[in-house]
């Protein structure tokens, strides 16, 4: 009896994504004889039943887009907008997928997706997740796809910035995405040859970042790049930032956990310009002129590259395969040139970090870049 699988698109957009439904869809159907639905608007599109079939001719030609020809959400099944009011619509979604006679509903994304569809698999649901971010940042996979995709853009435009920099003698500040995890500020630093590259894992010192760049001054080097991640904090923010997420892993009811995340929420919204603040204080502090380039969703748009085709196709076949064997509840990892179902349990709710001693940590070291500690 042919299979019917479920699939949606959630969280931020990325590149690969289409890529990734071809490979599941084609692989699916063509191999296994798999009937293949997809939500629109991720877990919305789920709660509100608003369908697309992925056969043919919706698989075809989306290989080289961007973005996602399902639509995509940040909406969570169990704090749901509807109208004025948050709701639970996790039965909902049970019910519409009961509705399709689904046998598995492929969940395409990143740690927020993983958790919500790891609620969806204790309500009984037999779910898949792909990883999908440009943070790279999914636990128990060598790579996300889409990663490489923004590496490359966010290394042209450290590249780019070398000119004008070194032109007008200045600072550039170039903000990178990466609320928690610094792997695309890392690598597009090292990549782009930046002099300072600040992470969320490596909190910094702003005068140590003050007197690297004025020691490439007295050098002779007029100019300086520095590479900063969304969410890199100074020794001071870290300390607070920390105590904040501590409370909400000691937190003994509901009641205090809510008030916890509230002040992480607090301190997330606080950390807003941040960017523009630090390229203030090195401009006092160096009395260099400075200026802030903040990449933004650029880092997500366009043409996925040729490796996160590649990648986002080997994960959307291999998963119509652990279909086919009803391996569900899974991660569908990348592990070398080939991929490992990874139980959702070992990764919802943990994020890849960079580790302090990584080769890419070392190596920035080894070429003299200035990483703030």
């Amino acid at each position: 009896m042919a299979k019917y699988v479920g699939v949606l698109t959630a969280g931020g957009d990325t590149p690969g994504l289409n890529a990734a439904l071809r490979g599941l869809g084609r692989a699916a159907q063509d191999v296994y004889d798999m009937r293949v639905i997809g939500f629109r608007d991720g877990f919305r599109g789920l709660m509100e039943n608003r369908t697309l079939r992925l056969e043919g001719a919706a698989l075809s030609g989306i290989l080289t887009m961007g973005g996602t020809i399902l639509g995509t959400s940040r909406d969570k099944p169990h704090k749901m907008p509807i109208g004025s009011r948050i709701l639970d619509m996790t039965e909902v979604m049970v019910q519409n997928y009961r509705q399709h006679h689904l046998d598995v509903l492929v969940c395409l994304g990143g740690g927020g997706t993983i958790k919500n569809a790891t609620r969806l698999m204790k309500a009984g649901l037999n779910v898949i997740t792909l990883p999908k971010t440009i943070d790279n940042d999914v636990a128990k996979t060598d790579i996300t796809f889409g990663f490489d995709t923004a590496l490359g853009i966010a290394t042209e435009a450290i590249d780019r910035l070398h000119s004008t920099a070194h032109s007008h003698h200045r600072i550039i500040v170039v903000e990178i995405m990466g609320h928690r995890a610094g792997w695309l500020a890392l690598g597009a630093g090292v990549a782009g040859g930046a002099d300072v590259i600040l992470i969320p894992e490596l909190p910094y010192d702003v005068n140590k970042v003050a007197e690297a760049i004025l020691s490439r001054s007295r050098e002779g080097k007029n100019f300086s790049i520095v590479a900063v991640a969304e969410g890199a904090m100074s020794l001071e923010e870290a300390e607070v930032y920390r105590a904040a997420e501590k409370a909400v892993e000691e937190a003994k009811d509901d009641e205090s956990e809510a008030a916890a995340e509230a002040r992480v929420a607090e301190l997330d919204l606080a950390h807003v310009g941040h960017t523009m603040r630090l390229a203030a204080q090195l401009e006092q502090l160096t009395r260099l002129e400075s200026r802030v380039t903040i990449l933004g969703y650029l880092q997500r748009g366009g043409t996925p590259s040729a490796a996160d085709r590649l990648i986002a196709t080997r994960l959307g076949t291999a998963c119509a395969t652990y279909i086919e064997e009803e391996r569900y509840g899974v991660l569908v990892a990348v592990r070398g040139e080939g991929t490992k179902p990874v139980p959702l349990p070992e990764v919802a709710g943990r994020l890849k970090l960079v580790p302090p001693d990584h080769p890419w940590v070392q190596s920035a070291r080894f070429v003299g870049t200035c990483l703030g500690d």
